[in-house]
């Protein structure tokens, strides 16, 4: 193997290009991104970058892994076969080998109404356009009560903006916390003065050119300035259309990351779906931070040879959000959970939860308590099925 195309130059394609290095490859390494930002770390951008005009460096992440980096260019199309991509500007590239870390691009509603004054949040640019949006007194609509979704409205309130939630879930993080520690959590957004409209969606946005408001489905009629759409994300992976892949929730790999179908291709980072016997056998992808690096280190070593087939790969996914001052970390994979069990503290202070499938701990998370959260993380990694792939 010669050359690598590192499809993706976010987080999971530097780590891909530090990973192939360090397992030993001396050959050459494209990346290729569509944006013209060097690699930046998102988690930030619904924090900081919406508080604060912090520059550019402060998101950026250092590197020194040898590659040529190919930047504001998309790949467009993949002949995964002939070993090679199609770029937007009309050229290709040719591979031996495919990393594709394309990762995620948000979704956007599809209701009528103005597109002024609505943004998504996925990119440095995203951010620095809402940024510029968040003025003191403004009302500031969050369409969706994810994680993303309750860190923009701690940031906006931040900057002194009405923000108003709306999502069909009964509670905010519902998929994450659960019902008891979502219910908690909304209480304290609440008391920062986060207004919500929970168990209803938008059907219709008012106004000329801009956003000046919203109809809700049960009625509602609220003004507003700005619209934050955080109605999730869907992989990539249109541009490998035509390859006999199984591309229905981002790219099917087996267990090694290497993209089931093909004998010269590995998935990383939020694009890949894959088997983690740490919990079961099922194929799933997980959009955690840490998984950028997990994948890449594993894909690197599958795509080169060098680390073997029948050794499992079983990273323990970990995740974190900070929202009005304190920080939820969590380890595991808490939409698994069919139950949830406060194992000390209280919800309305810190708190550790664990989260169970079947009587088997398959996540757990908190505010503060970090040597109960740490026990935990060390049970869950004693008590997870270790079944094989």
């Amino acid at each position: 193997m010669d050359r690598i195309i590192v499809a993706g130059a976010s987080l999971a394609g530097l780590r891909s290009v530090e990973s192939l290095r360090a397992h030993g490859f001396h050959g050459e390494i494209v990346a290729i991104g569509d944006e013209t930002h060097p690699p930046y770390t998102r988690p930030p951008l619904s924090k900081t970058s919406l508080t604060t005009s912090a520059p550019l460096d402060e998101v950026l992440i250092p590197y020194t892994a040898e590659a040529t980096w190919k930047l504001g260019r998309k790949i467009v199309g993949c002949n995964l076969d002939g070993g090679r991509v199609a770029l937007d500007d009309g050229s290709s590239e040719d591979f031996d080998g495919l990393v594709i870390a394309t990762g995620l691009r948000a979704r956007r509603l599809t209701i009528p109404g103005p597109v002024g004054g609505r943004h998504v949040l996925r990119t440095l640019e995203d951010a620095r356009e809402l940024a510029g949006e968040l003025q003191p007194g403004r009302t500031v609509l969050i369409v969706g009560a994810s994680f993303i979704a309750c860190e923009v409205a701690s940031s906006a309130r931040a900057r002194n903006c009405r923000v108003i939630v709306v999502a069909p879930e009964d509670h905010p993080m519902l998929r994450v916390v659960g019902a008891e520690v979502g219910a908690a959590l909304q209480a304290r957004h609440a008391a920062d003065g986060v207004e919500f409209h929970l168990g209803t969606l938008p059907v219709r946005f008012e106004g000329t050119d801009r956003v000046t408001g919203v109809v809700l489905n049960d009625g509602t009629e609220l003004p507003v300035d700005v619209v934050v759409e955080a109605v999730g994300c869907s992989p990539s992976v249109d541009w490998l259309a035509g390859n006999r892949l199984d591309l229905t929730d981002g790219v099917l790999c087996d267990n090694t990351m290497r993209v089931i179908g093909t004998g010269n291709a590995v998935a990383v980072g939020d694009v890949a779906r894959f088997p983690n016997p740490l919990f079961d056998t099922v194929p799933r992808r997980i959009e955690h931070w840490t998984m950028a690096g997990d994948t890449a280190d594993r894909a690197a070593g599958s795509l080169l040879g060098v680390v073997p087939d029948h050794v499992p790969f079983t990273p323990l996914p970990s995740f974190w959000s900070d929202q009005l001052g304190v920080r939820i970390q969590g380890f595991g994979v808490p939409a698994l959970a069919e139950e949830y069990t406060l194992v000390s503290g209280s919800l309305d202070a810190d708190f550790a939860v664990a989260g169970y499938r079947e009587n088997t701990l398959v996540a757990v998370f908190g505010i503060g308590r970090r040597r109960d959260v740490s026990r935990l993380r060390t049970e869950l990694l004693d008590s997870a099925v270790n079944s094989p792939v």
